[in-house]
């Protein structure tokens, strides 16, 4: 997807020149994606059609329509802008969001249910955006990419938006610190840091939708159907786990070739890269909950939250020593 011809999302909904606009119109385009309660009351049952409903209905009215074309992107003196390109993210980050475009794509096109293929297919949009802001940043600061691969739709598209799906709740769930952690050490300047908020909650939307989509999934797939679901979710983690494993050990690339030093293990590392601040592990892993917990909280509580990285983190921490300040 070129850069300048970011197409119009699905649905009937419009973007708008939010970033040379009005300041009130950005901030109530902010509140609106941050904050959504369902008109009707009592419960939501997952599963159900009044579930669906909710969660479909949080996805579209959440929507930011702010233009990345149109990024003012700040100026930057020689020692920022080193530290931005020296950054270990910038080629998977690309492939990552066009990955995830052509796969959600793939899947909302399979699917009969109007709602939900509206929604993921504006997911899938919205991953394109997501790719547009980072191909626009790159070219602004002078950041050398490698050369895109094709980005084909997968042979099996529910096992493709599992595998992105599951993805997502890991990496947001630790972008959600390191985010913060950038944006309180002043290590890039603030209106940098300000530029990538909406992406940062959209991902949260992002986890959001599939969270509820998955339970929707689970208890409206029929009996024979259900185990082969739940034998994907399973092989689903277990890829995943490999994968990081993986990377972490900085695995080869499959072809006999080491793999590149942006391909390894930037949630680890992600502490010293986007801050100069010393902290410990466990401080980390504390600011990773808070925040995961804060950008969540503007939602209706009745919409499940993705919980495995939460969980697991909260149980690892018992066993994590406190670090020094």
């Amino acid at each position: 997807m070129a850069t300048s011809d970011l197409e119009e999302p699905p649905g009937g909904l419009r973007l708008a020149d939010l970033h040379s606009g009005d300041p009130a119109a950005i901030a109530a385009a902010d509140r609106r994606a941050r904050r959504w309660v369902g008109g009707d009351p009592g419960a939501l049952r997952p599963g159900t059609e009044a579930h669906k409903l909710a969660a479909t209905r949080m996805f579209r009215e959440t929507f930011n329509p702010y233009k990345p074309t149109i990024i003012d992107w700040p100026r930057l003196g020689p020692e920022e802008r080193d530290r931005l390109v020296n950054l270990p993210i910038w080629d998977i980050a690309v492939q990552t969001e066009g990955k995830a475009r052509i796969r959600m794509l793939s899947y909302a096109r399979s699917l009969a249910d109007p709602a939900w293929r509206d929604a993921i297919e504006l997911n899938g949009w919205e991953e394109g955006r997501h790719k547009t802001v980072l191909s626009n940043l790159v070219a602004a600061y002078g950041i050398v990419l490698e050369p895109e691969p094709p980005y084909p739709a997968p042979r099996r598209a529910e096992w493709a938006y599992l595998v992105t799906g599951y993805s997502e709740c890991i990496d947001s769930f630790f972008a959600f610190g390191l985010f913060a952690l950038a944006k309180r050490s002043e290590f890039f300047p603030p209106e940098l840091v300000d530029t990538f908020e909406p992406v940062m909650q959209e991902e949260c939307r992002h986890i959001l939708l599939f969270a509820n989509w998955v339970a929707w999934q689970r208890r409206n797939t029929p009996w024979w159907r259900r185990a082969w679901f739940e034998l994907q979710v399973a092989a689903v983690w277990v890829f995943l786990a490999w994968e990081r494993i993986g990377i972490a050990r900085g695995m080869d690339d499959g072809k006999g070739h080491a793999a590149k030093p942006q391909d390894h293990n930037f949630t680890m590392n992600g502490s010293k890269a986007l801050s100069d601040v010393d902290i410990g592990v466990r401080a980390l892993m504390e600011l990773c909950l808070s925040e995961n917990d804060r950008r969540f909280a503007g939602y209706d509580a009745r919409l499940l939250r993705p919980t495995t990285m939460p969980r697991l983190v909260r149980l690892a921490r018992r066993f994590m020593r406190n670090s020094r300040p």
